[in-house]
């Protein structure tokens, strides 16, 4: 199988880009930005501006789509760069493209999951058979997170928010699982194998760290402050990941100078 992975030089894509090569296929991995590797054929295609996608989606037999914009020119590239890829995809006869969403765009109000909803309603009503895998939260971004929150003094967080972090490199055996299956037709959601309060992750974070730093408790006001303590973040489908909150702690922290 021949399968271009857009936004590959992201951290999803590094993982996506090493299972895909581990498991015999044939990469053409895309970032708007030259890149070079030895085991894929990188392109450069902008899917905010269309430039290089026709190119890109040619002769391959399917997309993983990986592209995203989260911290700018996001209804650009997350909606309107996606229809075009899904029309250039639907144009070069490709039989089957995988979307990665996120668990909750469907429920929590933040602005970035609309345009990742929208996205997905793009690849659902085009030509291309299609499958969207919505992942949840990476436990790199939880710890980014609370490293941001600390800087100033305590971790300020709502206590009650429920999270299920995922290691990215089991969404990407997922998603390389997926293109193996054929298309969907549907959306499967993927988490991790826990789910933890706020301040459950915040406890074991401050411990890895050998951190003292307290937990400022905020509530979160109005709908999305309740969709995030109901569990808007989180999934009850299975399979489920098996590395824990805990282990990407362990990683990261374990064995150096705590700080």
């Amino acid at each position: 199988m021949r399968v271009l992975v857009t936004g590959a030089g992201g951290r999803l894509g590094s993982h996506v880009l090493a299972r895909l090569s581990d498991d015999g296929m044939s990469v053409r991995a895309s970032s708007r930005r030259p890149r070079t590797g030895s085991d894929v054929e990188w392109v450069v295609a902008d899917l905010a501006s269309g430039a290089g996608v026709a190119e890109a989606v040619t002769g391959v037999d399917a997309v993983l789509h990986l592209a995203s914009s989260p911290r700018g020119r996001t209804y650009q590239v997350d909606v309107l760069g996606t229809r075009r890829l899904v029309v250039a995809a639907g144009a070069a006869g490709v039989g089957h493209l995988v979307h990665i969403s996120i668990v909750g765009v469907d429920h929590v109000p933040f602005p970035y999951y609309r345009h990742k909803l929208a996205a997905e309603q793009v690849v659902a009503a085009g030509p291309v058979p299609w499958s969207v895998l919505r992942a949840t939260q990476f436990p790199q971004f939880l710890d980014d997170l609370l490293t941001t929150s600390a800087r100033l003094g305590p971790v300020v967080g709502d206590r009650a928010v429920l999270a299920q972090p995922v290691d990215p490199g089991e969404v990407a055996a997922r998603l390389a699982a997926r293109l193996t299956a054929g298309p969907l037709g549907g959306i499967e959601e993927f988490g991790g194998p826990q789910v933890l309060r706020f301040d459950e992750a915040v406890r074991a974070w401050r411990e890895a760290r050998g951190s003292r730093r307290p937990l400022l408790p905020v509530r979160i006001p109005g709908r999305l402050g309740r969709e995030l303590r109901a569990g808007g973040l989180v999934t009850e489908a299975l399979p489920r990941g098996v590395r824990t909150w805990a282990d990407h702690l362990a990683d990261t922290y374990g064995g150096t100078e705590r700080r």
